[in-house]
């Protein structure tokens, strides 16, 4: 047989077709591991209560402004649809990634991610006036 040929390089039964992530199980996480997940859990509700709480207000504040709000909101509905039900089903789906996957701090940091997008958004669609 060929060295470069697929079948000196096939898997001779099933069992190993599917590597070696299947042969062996899933370490348990360690102290460390499980307080590191609870400080980044920590850390996601807070920047998502932040952004829950002050992005909306934020987002519609205005210095120059008479009364200190900025004029009626061309997308105050998208703004608040953005408030209260996008943030906490970002939270919640980051906060159930972190625990479920092994990789709980990639979730974490993809979740903050797009807790900070959603902000960004809330700022955005309260500059725009009508």
């Amino acid at each position: 047989m060929e060295p470069n040929s697929t079948a000196a390089t096939a898997p001779r039964d099933a069992d190993s077709a599917a590597g070696p992530a299947a042969e062996r199980p899933r370490p348990r996480r360690t102290a460390a591991e499980w307080a590191g997940l609870v400080f980044l859990a920590a850390a996601v509700l807070l920047f998502g209560a932040m952004v829950f709480v002050l992005g909306p207000l934020l987002a519609i504040a205005c210095s120059a402004c008479q009364d200190g709000v900025r004029g009626p909101l061309r997308f105050g509905t998208a703004l608040m649809v953005t408030d209260s039900v996008g943030v906490p089903l970002t939270m919640l789906g980051t906060l159930v990634a972190m625990f479920a996957v092994r990789r709980g701090a990639q979730a974490a940091g993809i979740g903050l991610g797009v807790l900070l997008l959603l902000l960004l958004v809330q700022l955005a669609l309260g500059q725009i006036t009508a």
